[in-house]
């Protein structure tokens, strides 16, 4: 496998035209990145680009070409990032935005799962290097820092023949030195809240690993220790929200988050309802 991954590498490098040194291109590097790409644990396989287009669609044609778990493409900016419903992300220079390829042995509904245990791991990692921060989660997908969102994380996949996925692709976008603005949503920066010292390198260093770690437990011990330590830091829980469906709003009191990931909210008459996709409006945000 390590010979093959290897051997994949080249062939991306050569048809990207990048540089020898671990997959970056010559000027690719810049408060931004200014610093060498760090060293990560041996499950990555990082290529480092300046610009592209979307990290999650470089990935997602690599899974396609059959590249192995681990794949990992960090852009310096997106031309075309999006969040979740398609909705464009604006991407400048200076955050971090990354699109990690993984094969999990799993079917579509514990896929959706990955996005909690990213948030965790994102979480941690903040902690990690800017300890006066408190992160919090936001279901289904983001992370706030003080009500404003840090960071959105979207995932993508394809249905194996037979069932289960082939592929699950994740996508993280960090406001690490700045924020989009006109986003209709409280966003916020690392570097607006007081971490100036953070870079996307020094986000990432912390990430990798945390993320190593928290899918261990995922694959090891299931869903639960998932699902509790999330809870730990649920941005709204036990207060009011708004839950928009494809053909409905609803509102309701924030209960708990169930076994499989989904949201539980109670409404006026008592009455608990799960909620598995959808948009969640929180009064304070």
């Amino acid at each position: 496998m390590r010979h093959f991954r290897c051997i994949f590498r080249l062939l991306y490098c050569a048809f990207r035209g990048l540089g020898p040194d671990r997959g970056v291109r010559p000027g690719a590097v810049s408060k931004t990145q200014v610093s060498p790409p760090p060293d990560l644990p041996a499950f990555f396989e990082p290529h480092y680009l300046k610009s592209i287009g979307s990290t999650n669609d470089e990935v997602k044609q690599l899974a396609r070409g059959g590249a192995p778990e681990g794949t990992l493409v960090i852009a310096g900016e997106q031309l075309l990032g999006r969040g979740r419903s398609g909705r464009q992300w604006t991407s400048k220079p200076g955050n971090l935005y990354m699109s990690l390829l993984l094969r999990p042995q799993c079917d579509a509904g514990q896929a959706a799962q990955i996005s909690f245990l990213a948030a965790l791991a994102l979480s941690s990692a903040i902690v990690q290097i800017a300890p006066e921060l408190e992160p919090q989660h936001k279901w289904p997908n983001d992370v706030l820092i003080n009500g404003g969102k840090i960071a959105g994380i979207l995932l993508e996949s394809s249905a194996r023949l037979g069932g289960g996925v082939e592929w699950v692709v994740l996508g993280m976008g960090v406001n690490v030195a700045h924020h989009p603005d006109n986003t209709g949503q409280s966003v916020a920066s690392l570097d607006a809240l007081g971490a100036t010292d953070c870079t996307a390198h020094s986000v990432l260093n912390a990430l990798a690993p945390a993320l190593l770690r928290w899918l261990d437990i995922w694959h090891t011990e299931g869903f639960a220790p998932i699902r509790i330590a999330w809870l730990r830091r649920a941005a709204g829980i036990g207060g009011p929200l708004r839950v928009r469906l494809a053909k409905e709003e609803f509102t309701g009191t924030f209960r708990d988050l169930d076994g499989d990931g989904s949201l539980l909210v109670e409404q006026s008459d008592g009455t608990l309802r799960h909620v598995s996709a959808g948009e969640v409006f929180l009064p304070s945000i």
